[in-house]
């Protein structure tokens, strides 16, 4: 019997145990991809799928994490393990924020400043499998204290001027609970605007004598104009001119990760643009409640405000001022 060609080269892929193109799909906390190897026998496919999973596995290896810090204001980063698909992670039912590939995933949790020390859990969930609750240590902090002199009227508030702080409250309560589902493109932020980081995050802060809530931000001094660059690529889901922080504009980078800039002089975009990283979004001013001209930048993570230092490149003291 004669055999053709096409019966003689199927012939010969199943004799080195080959078949069709083999396809897989890789998934990892960055992103899915599917590869395919056509014609290739079995050993060499399974070495070839192992060397995809660890081309991709060191891929997420390289996305750089917050450094951890669990206090309040913090970010604590949780080891997962493995599974083959992300788990899911609330704290008190809000989505956190999840990296990595199937060899091991991290939970990357922003810590409230209102925050007591001691033992909190986070609830993990994973497909076919029952919920399992890991422990949260806080631990505690004490930050620096400062008393500033501002305008009477920007502490004790007219009617008129705590109504429409109320109002803007409000709106930003929603503002701050947004939450998409993409995952950040870093976790390594960029300095906005350059200059002194002039305020540390966490201080307690005291306007005219009277207590205020901790400050929830880093500022930075610049001078009026200087250019403000988001943190990292992003959309923007808010702008406007508020009460206390003056022109706002706040960014959502994915997976409950958003920053915040305040005081500007001007903004440069508006809802819904899409922003990349080091792209201009407005300019340095001194409106809202403030003593002179800065960048207040804000990082929040699964709806609570976290230090941003965290996600900076560390610099020298004397970098820094008080």
């Amino acid at each position: 019997m004669r055999i053709t060609e096409r019966e003689r080269s199927r012939r010969d892929r199943a004799a080195s145990g080959a078949s069709g193109p083999f396809i897989r799909t890789v998934h990892s906390g960055l992103r899915t991809q599917t590869i395919v190897f056509r014609q290739l026998p079995s050993i060499l496919r399974r070495i070839a799928l192992v060397a995809a999973a660890g081309l991709f596995g060191l891929q997420a290896m390289a996305f750089e994490l917050p450094r951890h810090r669990s206090v309040p204001g913090g970010v604590a980063v949780i080891d997962l393990g493995a599974s083959a698909e992300p788990p899911q992670v609330t704290l008190d039912t809000v989505p956190v924020l999840v990296v990595g590939d199937p060899a091991r995933w991290m939970a990357v949790v922003g810590i409230a400043l209102g925050a007591q020390p001691g033992t909190r859990h986070v609830a993990v969930r994973r497909t076919g499998a029952p919920e399992v609750r890991l422990p949260l240590v806080i631990e505690p902090v004490r930050y620096a204290e400062q008393r500033l002199r501002v305008a009477p009227g920007k502490v004790d508030l007219s009617a008129e001027d705590l109504a429409r702080y109320e109002r803007e409250r409000a709106h930003l309560v929603e503002v701050a609970a947004t939450h998409s589902e993409a995952i950040p493109d870093t976790l390594r932020l960029r300095q906005p605007t350059a200059g002194q980081r002039s305020s540390s995050f966490g201080l307690r802060r005291f306007f005219n004598g009277q207590p205020r809530n901790p400050h929830s931000g880093m500022d930075i001094a610049a001078a009026t104009g200087a250019p403000v660059v988001a943190a990292a690529a992003g959309r923007v889901i808010d702008t406007g001119d508020y009460f206390f922080n003056g022109n706002t504009v706040w960014l959502d980078h994915g997976s409950g990760l958003l920053t915040m800039y305040c005081h500007l002089d001007a903004i440069a975009v508006k809802p819904g643009d899409l922003v990349a990283a080091g792209e201009r979004i407005g300019e340095v001013g001194a409106t809202g409640r403030v003593t002179g001209p800065h960048l207040h930048f804000s990082v929040s993570l699964n709806r609570a405000m976290v230090d941003p230092a965290l996600f900076l490149d560390e610099i020298s003291e004397s970098a820094t001022t008080r």
